[in-house]
């Protein structure tokens, strides 16, 4: 059964990036925690930050502004060599090119020892991860004797054996055929029933489905959330903004909108043209 306790929590996330032409603000005060146990896709279209929340998440960069807790700890304010034991032990990435995810002169038996060494799993974890991904008979084998597929579903042995905090994976099907891609999104879900919190950025309409839960980012903001059978939601944040979805934005003529209590429930209206100032 997935457990509920909080292995990641972001308040207020803030990423600005300064360029020869001003300032691009990936990140607009992103609040979002992730539980152990769960897979959560993040969606959204090219330029609304996911990728920049990925690379915050695996501590690759400090944000602008705002919290974020891994595994109990902060990870913001903490001494690099916190940070580094975090990014060893807690912290799992798979990027979407298979190849950038493996080292050419090692054998899959090699890769899954090394991250087991990384964070302290052991060695019998190391052919029940192999088999768990179907490489057992290519224990023996280094990257360029495997498949692309094998390729991706050896990194995912690597995520996720000693059963780091969180599974980062930036778009792990982008790359594969369908067959492939299918068997990644399986064992991204056996990680996740160990107790491991998986984040996955995608544009996969079959990782979406696959997902405990679904967030949707647009210009840097996170608008909706669904749950899986569920509905989608829109997302107050931390000072009581609604971000609604970007489809209902026409609905309100100059980003305005008439907001009232009506029997218990809250109703959006556009402003009227009499009321427009």
């Amino acid at each position: 059964m997935a457990r509920t306790d909080v292995a990641v929590d972001c308040n207020g996330l803030v990423q600005v990036y300064r360029v020869e032409s001003g300032e691009v603000h990936a990140l607009r005060g992103v609040d979002a925690s992730f539980a152990a146990g769960t897979v959560t896709a993040v969606v959204g279209p090219s330029g609304s930050g996911k990728s920049t929340l990925l690379r915050l998440l695996a501590l690759e960069e400090r944000p602008t502004a705002g919290q974020l807790t891994i595994n109990g700890q902060n990870a913001i304010g903490a001494p690099v060599r916190t940070l580094r034991r975090l990014r060893r032990r807690s912290i799992a990435v798979v990027l979407q090119r298979p190849t950038l995810n493996l080292f050419p002169q090692l054998t899959a038996h090699e890769h899954v020892e090394l991250a087991a060494r990384w964070r302290g799993a052991a060695k019998s974890e190391i052919d029940e991860a192999l088999d768990t991904v179907g490489l057992s008979q290519r224990k023996s084998n280094r990257p360029d004797q495997l498949s692309g597929g094998e390729q991706q579903r050896l990194a995912v042995a690597m995520a996720g054996i000693g059963r780091p905090t969180v599974l980062l994976a930036d778009e792990p099907t982008a790359e594969l055929d369908a067959e492939s891609a299918a068997a990644v999104i399986a064992h991204l879900r056996a990680s996740a029933d160990t107790g491991v919190a998986v984040v996955v950025n995608t544009h996969d309409p079959a990782v979406a489905a696959a997902a405990d839960r679904v967030l949707a980012l647009h210009h840097g903001t996170l608008h909706s959330e669904r749950l899986s059978g569920r509905a989608s939601v829109a997302v107050i944040d931390a000072v009581g903004r609604v971000q609604l979805p970007p489809e209902l934005l026409a609905v309100f003529p100059g980003n305005r909108a008439e907001i009232t209590l009506q029997d218990g429930t809250v109703v959006l209206r556009p402003v009227s043209d009499g009321n427009d100032e």
